[in-house]
């Protein structure tokens, strides 16, 4: 049974309708409100589970009408019902409408219940195959050039996998810009259509990647997660020994920033190397 006065979370397939799990089912068999990004997708996934919906209410929330919508909820949740919110795919308020929704249902005090389940950023990360711990969710990037590559430029030096998502009609600009950025021989993880018929995961260099997608037509068609490998921190730099030492020292007393400021000042060394030195620094010490 629902909670009363509760906002659910629900995640729902990227592809594959039967990547649904029981939790949520339950759970959208039993509250009485349903607020989906687009009804009729969410009606089709209903019916694909035999969930009956004859005494739920379904409204539509999306990206031009959520702060309406959020309105319509927090009246419902006041009266006691119970609300679930539904993207078209995967996790919502994950790149997806629905965090102005949770942010507005908190400052009123009413229970937010996440129902975890598919992210495509997740799926796709579980067989990229890259070794690093760390990642970077970006989401997706600005669509015009100028400010896709300010944005890309700002992550270029990130040790991290960077993780983005792109629609067909940007890939190719898209990777046109991360070739230009990151450069070249950067290594990158296409994966596209994930749980679908069409499921494809692809590693390569950014470079072969500009070429793999334009060998067929079919490469460009689906909804896209890239993940871009960290760049790779050279861990004997050409800092002094003795510059080193001074942040390492600093590192052990002092926040990342604060140590790198500080011991540019002493050395006289650039502060984006000393910043970068830190960075696999902090990476390579062991966990408490």
């Amino acid at each position: 049974m629902s909670v009363k006065s509760a906002l659910y979370v629900v995640a729902t397939p990227i592809g594959n309708l039967n990547d649904i799990s029981l939790r949520a089912i339950q759970i959208l068999g039993h509250v009485d409100v349903i607020a989906a990004e687009h009804v009729q997708n969410s009606m089709h996934l209903l019916s694909h589970h035999g969930i009956t919906v004859k005494n739920t209410q379904l409204i539509a929330l999306h990206q031009h009408n959520e702060k309406n919508a959020a309105d319509k909820i927090i009246t419902f949740l006041t009266a006691g019902k119970s609300v679930a919110l539904l993207s078209d795919a995967g996790t919502p308020a994950i790149s997806d409408p629905g965090a102005l929704l949770v942010q507005r249902v908190l400052e009123h005090n009413f229970t937010v219940i996440p129902i975890p389940g598919p992210n495509a950023a997740v799926c796709a990360l579980s067989a990229a195959g890259i070794a690093n711990p760390h990642f970077l969710f970006y989401g997706f990037l600005p669509a015009k050039s100028g400010l896709r590559r300010r944005a890309l430029t700002e992550l270029a030096a990130f040790p991290y996998t960077l993780i983005f998502y792109e629609a067909p009609h940007r890939i190719v600009e898209c990777l046109a810009d991360m070739v230009v950025i990151f450069g070249p021989q950067r290594k990158l993880v296409i994966a596209r259509e994930l749980t679908k018929l069409f499921e494809t995961i692809h590693t390569c260099t950014l470079e072969e990647a500009t070429i793999w997608i334009d060998a067929d037509s079919h490469h460009q068609k689906g909804e896209f997660v890239l993940l871009v490998h960290g760049t790779q921190i050279e861990k004997k730099s050409r800092i002094s020994e003795q510059t080193q030492n001074t942040l390492n020292v600093l590192l052990n007393e002092l926040p990342l920033k604060q140590a790198v400021k500080l011991t540019a000042e002493i050395s006289g060394e650039n502060r984006n190397a000393l910043y970068q030195l830190a960075l696999s620094i902090k990476t390579d010490l062991p966990t408490q």
